[in-house]
């Protein structure tokens, strides 16, 4: 597993939380492992599920998600609630041709408290890579108050995009040791 360390997009600073990594892991089977940590999570708003499955809009509350960023400038993008909820879509170039996706298998997302860190477990499918060159990884946190941050491995200078290219920030074959 490898850790990468998320950046908080300067003009949204979060007010408890002091950073955001990401673990990231293959299987043998191809199936990918993301275990996102927040550290002093003691004010996050974790969304409460009606189980799981897709749910659209999952952005605007404490969201992770991950991006696969295809050589043509199509990418995908993936949602992961706390709350085990999930969405997934193509695009066919920036924020154009959105579609919706239905992965092969349903992500498993976990999330538990451990001490002030929150933990975002999830599992994909391996063949959701396919053809994936540089991924994007990102979070979306909502604290006590109503209170919005936004992490990603890099930031557009002016505001959060996480479908800017610059956030698409790691190769596939460095985020993710075989």
């Amino acid at each position: 597993m490898k850790t990468h360390h998320l950046q908080l997009h300067e003009l949204h600073p979060a007010s408890g939380v002091r950073d955001v990594s990401v673990d990231c892991g293959l299987f043998p089977d191809g199936r990918l492992l993301l275990r996102y940590r927040i550290e002093r999570a003691n004010a996050l708003i974790l969304p409460s599920g009606k189980g799981r499955g897709r749910r659209d809009n999952l952005w605007k509350t404490t969201c992770c998600e991950l991006f696969l960023w295809h050589g043509d400038g199509s990418y995908r993008e993936f949602n992961f609630s706390p709350s085990g909820q999930w969405a997934a879509y193509h695009f066919d170039s920036y924020r154009a041709g959105q579609s919706d996706v239905e992965p092969v298998e349903w992500p498993e997302i976990d999330c538990m408290a451990v001490d002030d860190n929150a933990f975002i477990t999830v599992m994909l499918a391996g063949s959701e890579l396919a053809g994936a060159q540089k991924i994007g990884l990102s979070v979306v946190l909502e604290e006590e108050g109503g209170h919005i941050s936004y992490w990603a491995l890099a930031h557009p200078e002016k505001k959060p995009d996480f479908h800017d290219p610059a956030c698409f920030a790691l190769p596939l074959g460095a985020a993710i040791p075989a």
